[in-house]
């Protein structure tokens, strides 16, 4: 699981080279979330080359699903007896999405509403917070309604709301700003690719770089939330 698309075509260059020579039915499992045309052009180079499968692998479920082996894969395979038995030993949850790069076109798919109810969730906390609700009640009431998501009832951005979640830990060890803001934007340019216009996707790309610029770029993502009460 690497940062950027250069950094996997990089990668796997070096493999390849080194074992070219040893041609072999291997399964290459990636799940980085990078663009999806540079991961077809790495499954094409492993073909090529008769070393094996590629196969895109992104994952959803933060570091909380990573340490409880309860990540889900989006594949891009049509067939998941290959590569399930190896993603068992990390995820719970496991669907193929289709041909090469379906993988990461479903994970960018769900990234792009990720960062977005990240954003809805700081704003709608925050604002509860500053019309003096109690922030442990609104929880309730948000995860019991139409407001709940993964962002409120998971990654709640309210220090002290759940002890496992970035915001009580200072918002280290989560999602980081910087990541969610690579993400928007690989969501953003495949819309442009399609010739979808997203009607959001500019608006709360400049979210992300406000907070990157603030020093925030390593923080969890939901200290959005802290951000918004900082800068009151």
């Amino acid at each position: 699981m690497l940062p950027e698309g250069k950094h996997v075509r990089g990668v796997y260059e070096r493999i390849i080279e080194a074992i070219k020579s040893e041609p072999s039915d291997r399964l290459f499992i990636d799940s980085s979330t990078i663009d999806v045309q540079t991961s077809i052009e790495t499954s094409n180079l492993i073909k090529s080359n008769n070393l094996g499968t590629f196969v895109d692998a992104p994952v959803s479920g933060g570091t909380v699903g990573a340490a409880n082996a309860t990540l889900t894969f989006m594949v891009g395979t049509e067939d998941l007896n290959t590569v399930e038995p190896t993603l068992k030993m990390m995820g719970s949850r496991f669907f193929a999405c289709g041909k090469q790069g379906a993988g990461l076109a479903a994970k960018l798919a769900n990234n792009y509403i990720l960062a977005l109810t990240n954003i809805a969730t700081a704003e709608g906390f925050q604002l509860a917070n500053q019309l003096g609700l109690d922030l442990a009640k609104f929880s309730e009431i948000v995860n019991t309604s139409s407001g709940r998501s993964w962002s409120s009832e998971v990654n709640n951005p309210v220090p002290g709301i759940s002890p496992s979640t970035p915001s009580s830990r200072d918002y280290e060890s989560g999602f980081g700003v910087s990541l969610m803001r690579k993400d928007l934007l690989l969501a953003i340019a495949a819309a442009d690719l399609v010739k979808l216009k997203l009607l959001l996707g500019s608006d709360a790309a400049k979210v992300y770089e406000t907070i990157v610029e603030a020093g925030l770029a390593r923080k969890d993502m939901s200290v959005i939330y802290k951000y918004l009460e900082d800068s009151k």
